[in-house]
């Protein structure tokens, strides 16, 4: 049976509209942070420095980049269900040293971030976002390109009339060429570099930028346009971030409504994924081993290292990450026997990595039972997926970060079309199944 026949649609467009207004919102990774530290909050949950071992709901944030969730109903110990996601997508970063002047134009050096294809993000409007941090210690948040009356910002393609030479990608579209426009406009009495000191004094009118304080800045050019329906069904979600902020929000909002919870759980959420989980707020930092030891010790543990090793041991995760769909225009990169379909439910991953499953997490088989059981008990509908055939596909996530520190861990999320673009597409069944999903992984023992 179809899930659209199957679900209520009324719940799935709720759903869906919930989802939109977060993914509208949360075009960052602090965005994020800050989104869902609100909702946990609203929702009961206290910050771990207010945990006195009573409580069930706590929530521990790091860096403003990654975040843990949990609610303890059992001696920590005996393990979490857990389920773990990333919050970071590719995009386009500016340099330290980002301004200058050419040819009339203002413009700011970009360093793209994550698995992007360049020309994708040519000749579309984009949206600056992020934070200052000047000198004397003041925050300024940036968030330029989504209202009215804002401007966009633009990396200018060639127009096709000079672009008649035959090359690769790789050498037609190139890093160091992709150049943000911000200004033309020369400031009155000066000659030199004009057009650049007039951007800086906009920048100090309206901001309170100066051109030393992009050092110590983390700006980020995302695209300057909201979620949209797509198709005449209305039927998929089109926006920026899906991955994998929509497994993000599935897994929080899977905590929170969870009911009749058999075993404690917990949502970690990183960021850093799309460049190998590197730095502090990544899956390989220490920050949710920290939230874990400290619950530890306030319920009663006098060796957190031990504890905490059996705490591991006893905890399952989900590493919550989105699933490549068959694209019907290219079907001849999938093994259609082990390819996502839309429409189909949750995509359950047993495997990662490249060539001969290098760099891969593998889900033991009797990890793979218990999501087989547990979902087909609750009538969720689940299908599996790899990567594209051997050989032209691969990848990794935060998976197999955590089956090193001892984790059970399997990858399963919803799949996606058009995934590391600017404009990724779901299915709005797909979204509320795995929401679905996660609920049903996250309270089960």
């Amino acid at each position: 049976m179809s899930l659209w026949k199957k679900r209520n649609l009324e719940e799935v467009e709720k759903f869906s509209k919930d989802y939109r207004k977060f993914i509208d919102e949360a075009v960052s990774e602090r965005l994020a942070v800050d989104f869902f530290e609100n909702l946990l909050i609203e929702n009961g949950f206290i910050p771990l420095d207010k945990y006195t071992g009573k409580e069930e709901k706590v929530f521990y944030t790091n860096a403003n980049k990654s975040l843990v969730a949990a609610r303890i109903i059992n001696k920590p110990e005996d393990g979490f269900n857990i389920i773990a996601a990333h919050i970071d997508a590719p995009r386009i970063d500016l340099k330290p040293n980002p301004l200058y002047e050419d040819e009339g134009f203002a413009l700011m050096k970009t360093h793209y971030y994550g698995g992007v294809r360049l020309y994708q993000w040519l000749n579309i409007p984009l949206a600056l976002v992020g934070v200052v941090y000047k000198d004397d210690g003041t925050k300024l948040n940036i968030k330029i390109g989504f209202e009215e009356n804002d401007p966009v910002f633009v990396i200018a393609d060639l127009l096709p009339h000079l672009d008649r030479k035959d090359e690769k990608i790789s050498e037609k579209f190139q890093g160091e060429k992709m150049n943000l426009i911000v200004g033309s406009i020369p400031l009155d009495g000066e000659e030199k570099e004009a057009v650049k000191k007039n951007v800086l004094k906009i920048l100090k009118d309206l901001y309170n930028i100066e051109e030393e304080d992009f050092v110590s800045a983390d700006i980020e050019l995302v695209p300057a346009f909201k979620s949209r329906e797509v198709g005449f069904d209305k039927s998929l979600i089109a926006a920026y971030g899906h991955d994998d902020r929509i497994c993000a929000y599935q897994a929080i909002r899977a905590l929170i409504d969870a009911e009749n919870l058999e075993k404690s759980a917990a949502v970690i959420l990183f960021d850093r994924e799309e460049i190998g989980s590197e730095g502090n707020a990544g899956a390989k930092a220490r920050f949710y081993k920290k939230f874990f030891r400290k619950i530890l010790k306030i319920n009663g543990s006098n060796d957190t290292e031990s504890s905490l090793d059996e705490l591991i041991e006893n905890s399952f995760v989900v590493s919550a990450d989105v699933g490549a769909l068959i694209n019907p225009t290219y079907k001849d990169v999938h093994d259609k026997y082990n390819a996502a379909k839309v429409g189909e439910g949750i995509v359950l991953v047993k495997y990662t990595g490249s060539r001969g499953k290098a760099g891969a997490s593998e889900a033991h088989a009797e990890v793979v039972a218990h999501v087989r059981k547990v979902l087909n008990s609750a009538d969720i509908k689940w299908q599996v997926g790899t990567l594209g055939k051997i050989g032209i596909g691969g990848g990794g996530t935060v998976a197999k970060f955590l089956a090193e520190e001892g984790f059970n861990v399997i990858d399963m999320g919803p799949g996606l079309l058009s995934m590391h673009s600017p404009y990724e597409l779901v299915s709005k069944v797909d979204l509320y199944e795995t929401y679905l999903a996660y609920k049903e992984l996250i309270s089960k023992r």
